[in-house]
């Protein structure tokens, strides 16, 4: 039997299996994407014997970079940048418990180009300005909702507005 199959033949359920260690646990959660400290902590609790042993292991991983704050931020920022705005992304960090200064310093970082990736989203989605108030209100509700500052959202739309009456 293929080990992605259990006895019923469905697929495995996600996330580490039944006979593993704390240990095994957390590197399976490390292979699928990187985790922050505190979200690992969070899923492994329930496994652990003792919060002292789920400390110990976390140390361990930690002090052998496999827990890595660096790594976890530019992970999401990769991931994410594409689609979604500065404050979409600063929410998702601060999820993941990681310091308030490593998300601050990634904050400032996607600002600089948030009108940009703003414009990339909206052309994708939308492609052309809005014709009446109805389509503009719809346009600007959907970056907004994306996580898009108020600035860059008007800038993307105004743009829009501009470049179509220049035709």
């Amino acid at each position: 039997m293929s080990s992605y199959q259990n006895n019923s033949g469905g697929r495995r359920p996600p996330g580490p299996g039944p006979g593993l260690s704390l240990k095994g646990r957390a590197l399976r959660f490390l292979a699928q994407r990187e985790h922050s400290r505190a979200e690992l902590e969070r899923k492994l609790a329930g496994h652990a014997e003792s919060p002292e042993q789920l400390a110990q292991v976390l140390d361990e991983l930690q002090a052998k970079d496999f827990i890595s704050e660096a790594r976890v931020v530019e992970s999401v920022i990769n991931r994410r940048a594409q689609r979604f705005g500065t404050t979409r992304i600063r929410q998702e960090l601060m999820g993941k418990g990681l310091a308030v200064e490593a998300v601050a310093e990634a904050v400032s970082t996607l600002k600089a180009t948030e009108v940009d990736r703003a414009r990339e989203v909206w052309r994708k989605k939308f492609g052309e300005a809005a014709t009446d108030a109805a389509a503009h209100g719809k346009q600007m509700r959907f970056l907004l909702t994306r996580g898009f500052s108020g600035d860059a959202v008007h800038a993307v739309l105004r743009n829009a507005r501009e470049s179509d009456q220049d035709s």
